[in-house]
């Protein structure tokens, strides 16, 4: 990485101050807008709240760092007795399976043979809402591994995004505080759209990166299985030599990426606030079991110190052109737990959780999550022994001296209880376990400077990576890019917030900035926001950044919604569904009432939804099929026309019997049916339509709609 001094923090404050009396005479300092000077719990006034303490510019945090550990302290023991962050999460067990050793890079135990298997625990979560928010809020997700190895339990703690809001841990607090319900009125719930957060992101440009990605799809995934992982930060694998490879760790879905549209999620929290939890839940009780691969980034220190930004900042990736994946096993989730409170919400992830093999960067963030995660578990669950949970035990053999505390299920047999002792079974006991040259070793990296609350210059570009995550995404995806940041910066009641974020925006793109402008109603510019670095403007396009570039044009796991009335034609509905399920797919039934319909060959067809309660934003492709007397009367039904007018709405593909036309004119659709509208006319339309779906969105048609929005330019 680059040699460079260091930088103060980017983040704006203001300098003006008042005098204030107090209630005693006595005159102090206070900042304008009514705040104190920040101090510590203890009075202690802080010379800096931006960087938390480290040795040299990119050396590891330092213990003493008291300011640090008392706001992480405080922030990490705020709720009880739910998670402060990613309350809300869905968990399943499975095994890691190894394709090939990985003996050349990591001495890791789970890495060395072909074909092992790791039992694992995995965890999926929002961020921001509360334990009982619903699935489709907009949010990063969490994506937590817990692999119950030969040597211990190895954590790898991640999102569905490769990068973080922000570069220092000391900034937690203050980010999640800002994106969490007001204080004043405990709103909004599981939402950013609000003054406080936009606030905190217009005066901190290194979150513009991680807004890129909020903004986008990826922040509505269509259920986890859809979804990416990431481990975020830069670690090391360490050989059985001592050698160090940096490692970035990324999970890819088998079934491939897929996401909903905004307006979509907003319907889908109203008809099924449980979505991706009961979209799991049912693939594993059918035996379609999710599977991810992992794929490894590894590079070593001269790939580091060339690479044109700092490893070490969370708030940057690195593109998979530059640093291809090595795919090394798969995730496979086969098992639901027994009981959701004793499992998942017991379960006790720690990023400090490795085995010897694997080791830490200086990541900042990451030395801090080290330090935040192991006490936050230790205040929510009660006390040090969570450990002892069977969730949280190791699987392997296990022995410490370690004693009492809340809830101690294991405690040291017999007479000694330390370590290094003289006992022998000869003089009365045993004496225990002992340290082990095979031991988890700390890689020996030099570590030298002033301590020093600082940034280094290498974390400074805040713009040239968001910048090329909005131009590697398509049009359609950059539209919903500006669509998100114009609804949530709409809920912002302040100007002045609006402004800041615009000016941030014309570092990324000015097209972007003067969309999201004019969304917002705002007629003049501002002047671009002032960039410590500036924004590289010609970095390659990266298609790994987008989803839709990447469909892997497969129906596996997707759902058709097929809405039936009595006397609906047999061999069409047997014929379509017949055809999905072969696809891939699953087909559920709506119909009129939730008894069923009878088909036009007197058979029974059981339905799993009524028309009110199986709206179409449940389904991935849907259909109609009716007989002429049940497509007029369904044509008056005010659900019946909501659920082919939002799947038109939500660029689904949609398909019909002939009878459904009166439907289909009522629902105000009629005149704008295009080549994913499919009539089904015959067995060879029906084949048609199910292989168009494998584009998964008709995203032609918000292309037009897009145009005839923007007066003919798309």
């Amino acid at each position: 990485m680059p040699k460079s001094k260091s930088t103060n923090s980017d983040v704006v404050a203001s300098e003006s101050v008042l005098e204030t009396v107090g209630a005693g005479g006595e005159t102090h300092q206070q900042a304008s807008g009514g705040s104190s000077v920040l101090t510590t719990d203890q009075g202690m006034p802080v010379s800096d709240n931006q960087n938390s303490l480290r040795v040299g510019l990119r050396g590891p945090m330092a213990m003493e760092d008291q300011v640090y550990r008392e706001k992480m302290f405080h922030f990490d023991h705020e709720r009880i007795p739910e998670r402060v962050v990613h309350a809300r999460g869905y968990g399943a067990h499975g095994f890691f399976e190894t394709y090939d050793s990985l003996a050349d890079v990591t001495s890791a135990d789970l890495f060395q043979r072909a074909g092992e298997k790791t039992p694992v625990f995995t965890r999926f979560s929002t961020v921001a809402g509360n334990k009982g928010s619903f699935d489709l809020a907009r949010d990063v997700r969490g994506f937590a591994v817990k692999f119950y190895t030969q040597e211990g339990n190895w954590d790898l703690v991640g999102n569905n995004i490769p990068v973080f809001f922000i570069q220092d841990p000391i900034k937690f607090p203050d980010l999640v505080h800002a994106a969490k319900q007001e204080p004043d009125r405990d709103f909004p719930q599981a939402q950013t759209a609000h003054d406080n957060f936009w606030d905190f992101i217009s005066l901190m440009p290194e979150s513009m990166h991680m807004i890129m990605w909020t903004m986008s799809d990826r922040a509505i995934p269509r259920g986890f299985r859809f979804m990416e992982g990431f481990g975020v930060h830069t670690f090391r694998m360490v050989d059985a030599e001592g050698k160090s490879t940096f490692v970035k760790f990324h999970w890819r879905p088998k079934l491939g990426m897929q996401s909903v549209v905004w307006n979509e999620a907003v319907k889908i929290n109203g008809a099924d606030p449980d979505f991706h939890r009961r979209d799991l839940w049912n693939a594993i009780s059918k035996g379609e079991f999710p599977e991810w691969e992992l794929g490894l980034q590894l590079f070593d220190e001269d790939f580091a110190n060339s690479f044109a930004f700092d490893v070490l900042d969370s708030t940057k990736l690195i593109p998979e052109e530059l640093v291809p994946l090595r795919i090394v096993g798969r995730l496979v989730l086969d098992r639901l737990p027994d009981n959701f409170f004793a499992e998942t919400e017991q379960v006790a992830f720690c990023t400090q959780n490795i085995v010897p093999g694997l080791d830490f960067s200086n990541d900042p963030l990451l030395q801090g999550r080290n330090f935040s995660y192991l006490d936050t578990q230790i205040k929510r669950l009660g006390g040090p022994n969570f450990t002892h949970l069977p969730i949280n035990a190791p699987k392997c053999p296990f022995a410490h001296f370690q004693q009492d505390g809340h809830m101690a299920y294991h405690n040291p047999k017999g007479r000694v209880n330390y370590e290094p002792n003289s006992w022998t079974p000869a003089l009365g006991a045993e004496p225990g376990p002992r340290e082990t040259p095979m031991g988890f070793k700390t890689f020996p990296e030099d570590a030298s400077g002033a301590k020093l609350r600082i940034r280094p210059d290498s974390f400074a570009d805040h713009y040239s990576q968001a910048r090329q995550f909005y131009l590697s995404q398509t049009l359609i995806e950059q539209g919903h890019i500006q669509n998100a940041l114009i609804f949530e910066l709409s809920r912002v009641e302040r100007p002045d917030i609006r402004l800041r974020i615009v000016s941030h925006l014309l570092n990324i793109d000015a097209e972007l900035a003067t969309q999201v402008a004019s969304g917002l109603g705002i007629a003049e510019l501002p002047a671009p926001a002032p960039s410590a670095v500036a924004p590289n403007m010609d970095l390659p396009l990266s298609d790994a950044l987008s989803i839709q570039k990447k469909n892997p044009k497969v129906l596996t796991g997707r759902k058709f919604g097929i809405f039936v009335t009595d006397g609906a034609d047999a061999s069409l509905v047997n014929g379509l569904s017949a055809a999905a399920i072969k696809a891939g797919a699953a087909v559920e039934y709506i119909a009129p009432v939730i008894g069923g319909v009878e088909l036009s060959d007197g058979t029974w067809l059981a339905a799993q939804y009524k028309i009110d309660g199986g709206p179409s934003v449940l389904f991935d492709f849907v259909a109609v099929i009716a007989s002429a007397n049940g497509a007029a009367r369904a044509a008056k039904v005010p659900a019946a026309r909501d659920f082919v007018s939002d799947a038109f709405g939500h660029f689904k593909f949609l398909a019909y019997s002939p009878e459904v036309k009166p439907l289909l004119v009522k629902a105000g659709i009629v005149e704008d049916l295009d080549e994913a509208c499919v009539e089904l006319s015959s067995a060879k339309a029906v084949k048609a339509f199910v292989e168009a779906c494998k584009d998964i969105r008709h995203w032609t048609r918000e292309a037009g709609l897009m145009e005839a929005m923007n007066g003919g330019t798309p």
